[in-house]
């Protein structure tokens, strides 16, 4: 199945990740992304921690393709296993 667009789950500051989701049918898929990965798509300076769900909005479609990418290739991590995006995910 294709992943479709679940919800923004927040922004933790302590371990510096933006939690979201993604739906494969009825199943909900945990989804994280750290927050340097997301300053390095956007190529410009950290942004502040209440500002996080914005730039998550504004990058979400590059997100989201790349953390199907990640769902595709069976690439989960942690339990229960969900998909982690990193810097090093974006690179070509």
């Amino acid at each position: 199945m294709t992943l479709t667009s679940g919800r923004f789950i927040g922004h933790e500051y302590d371990r510096m990740i933006v939690r979201f989701s993604m739906h494969d049918g009825a199943r909900e898929i945990p989804c994280a992304i750290s927050t340097s990965a997301m300053d390095d798509l956007e190529g410009g300076p950290q942004v502040k921690p209440d500002q996080r769900e914005a730039q998550f909005i504004r990058l979400r479609d590059r997100i989201e393709a790349c953390a199907a990418s990640k769902y595709r290739a069976t690439e989960f991590e942690g339990t229960p296993p969900g998909i982690v995006l990193r810097g090093i995910d974006f690179r070509p």
